[in-house]
Protein backbone atom coordinates (compact mmCIF):
# COMPACT_ATOMS: atom_id res chain seq x y z
CA UNK A 1 0.00 0.00 0.00
CA UNK A 2 1.18 3.48 -0.84
CA UNK A 3 2.53 5.79 1.81
CA UNK A 4 0.35 8.46 2.34
CA UNK A 5 1.75 11.28 3.66
CA UNK A 6 0.58 12.74 7.42
CA UNK A 7 -1.42 9.50 7.82
CA UNK A 8 -1.09 7.67 11.50
CA UNK A 9 0.33 4.96 10.60
CA UNK A 10 1.81 3.36 13.92
CA UNK A 11 0.93 3.74 17.34
CA UNK A 12 3.57 2.46 20.23
CA UNK A 13 1.52 2.04 24.06
CA UNK A 14 4.14 2.78 26.71
CA UNK A 15 3.65 -0.08 29.73
CA UNK A 16 5.86 -0.56 32.56
CA UNK A 17 4.45 -3.63 32.98
CA UNK A 18 3.90 -5.22 29.30
CA UNK A 19 2.21 -8.63 30.25
CA UNK A 20 -0.28 -6.68 32.63
CA UNK A 21 -0.88 -4.18 29.38
CA UNK A 22 -1.28 -7.00 26.80
CA UNK A 23 -3.77 -8.58 29.64
CA UNK A 24 -5.80 -5.44 29.86
CA UNK A 25 -6.10 -4.43 25.93
CA UNK A 26 -6.86 -8.19 25.38
CA UNK A 27 -9.35 -7.75 27.75
CA UNK A 28 -10.77 -4.51 26.83
CA UNK A 29 -10.49 -5.21 23.05
CA UNK A 30 -9.61 -8.70 21.93
CA UNK A 31 -6.32 -7.74 20.71
CA UNK A 32 -3.50 -10.62 20.35
CA UNK A 33 0.33 -9.88 20.45
CA UNK A 34 3.29 -11.33 18.63
CA UNK A 35 6.13 -10.76 20.99
CA UNK A 36 9.19 -9.38 18.98
CA UNK A 37 12.90 -8.90 20.77
CA UNK A 38 13.02 -6.52 23.76
CA UNK A 39 9.87 -6.71 25.29
CA UNK A 40 8.07 -5.46 22.31
CA UNK A 41 4.83 -6.89 21.33
CA UNK A 42 2.96 -6.17 17.87
CA UNK A 43 -0.72 -5.89 18.04
CA UNK A 44 -2.34 -8.51 15.50
CA UNK A 45 -5.83 -7.72 15.28
CA UNK A 46 -5.93 -3.99 16.36
CA UNK A 47 -4.90 -0.86 15.21
CA UNK A 48 -1.07 -1.35 13.62
CA UNK A 49 1.47 -0.37 16.40
CA UNK A 50 2.81 -2.49 19.56
CA UNK A 51 2.91 -2.37 23.78
CA UNK A 52 6.19 -1.35 24.33
CA UNK A 53 7.72 -0.90 27.83
CA UNK A 54 8.04 2.35 29.20
CA UNK A 55 11.16 4.02 29.58
CA UNK A 56 12.61 8.04 29.89
CA UNK A 57 11.02 10.03 27.26
CA UNK A 58 8.45 7.42 26.19
CA UNK A 59 5.48 7.78 28.82
CA UNK A 60 2.41 8.69 26.82
CA UNK A 61 1.10 6.60 23.58
CA UNK A 62 3.63 7.75 20.04
CA UNK A 63 2.47 8.59 17.55
CA UNK A 64 4.14 8.10 13.97
CA UNK A 65 2.84 9.75 11.05
CA UNK A 66 3.82 8.76 7.46
CA UNK A 67 6.03 10.47 5.38
CA UNK A 68 8.06 9.98 1.59
CA UNK A 69 10.79 11.61 2.82
CA UNK A 70 11.39 11.94 6.21
CA UNK A 71 15.06 13.63 5.69
CA UNK A 72 12.64 16.09 3.87
CA UNK A 73 9.72 16.24 7.02
CA UNK A 74 12.57 16.27 9.99
CA UNK A 75 14.17 19.63 7.78
CA UNK A 76 10.89 20.87 7.76
CA UNK A 77 10.03 20.10 11.39
CA UNK A 78 12.94 22.44 12.47
CA UNK A 79 12.10 24.95 9.72
CA UNK A 80 8.99 24.87 11.32
CA UNK A 81 9.91 25.68 14.75
CA UNK A 82 10.25 22.28 15.85
CA UNK A 83 12.43 19.50 17.19
CA UNK A 84 13.44 16.05 15.80
CA UNK A 85 15.82 13.78 16.56
CA UNK A 86 18.15 12.00 14.18
CA UNK A 87 16.64 9.70 11.95
CA UNK A 88 17.51 6.10 12.86
CA UNK A 89 16.84 3.07 10.12
CA UNK A 90 14.66 -0.12 11.59
CA UNK A 91 15.86 -2.64 9.78
CA UNK A 92 13.98 -4.44 6.69
CA UNK A 93 10.89 -1.92 8.60
CA UNK A 94 11.80 1.61 7.15
CA UNK A 95 13.49 5.13 8.99
CA UNK A 96 11.97 6.70 12.08
CA UNK A 97 12.53 9.96 13.66
CA UNK A 98 11.15 10.87 17.03
CA UNK A 99 9.97 14.96 17.14
CA UNK A 100 8.12 17.26 18.74
CA UNK A 101 6.01 20.70 17.48
CA UNK A 102 6.69 24.13 18.12
CA UNK A 103 4.50 23.82 21.32
CA UNK A 104 6.22 20.75 22.56
CA UNK A 105 3.71 17.77 21.73
CA UNK A 106 5.85 14.53 21.19
CA UNK A 107 5.30 12.94 17.49
CA UNK A 108 6.90 10.73 15.41
CA UNK A 109 7.77 10.35 12.12
CA UNK A 110 7.96 7.28 9.43
CA UNK A 111 9.30 6.17 6.19
CA UNK A 112 8.50 3.11 4.94
CA UNK A 113 11.48 1.04 3.51
CA UNK A 114 11.68 0.36 -0.19
CA UNK A 115 9.50 -2.87 -1.13
CA UNK A 116 11.28 -4.96 -3.55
Amino acid sequence: MPTVPGQIDWIELPAADTAKARAFYGNLFGWDTSEFPGDYHVIGNGPEGAIAPREDGFAHPRVYFATDDIDTSVKQVHDLGGVAEGVHAVPGVGRIAHCHDDQGTPFSLFEPAPQN
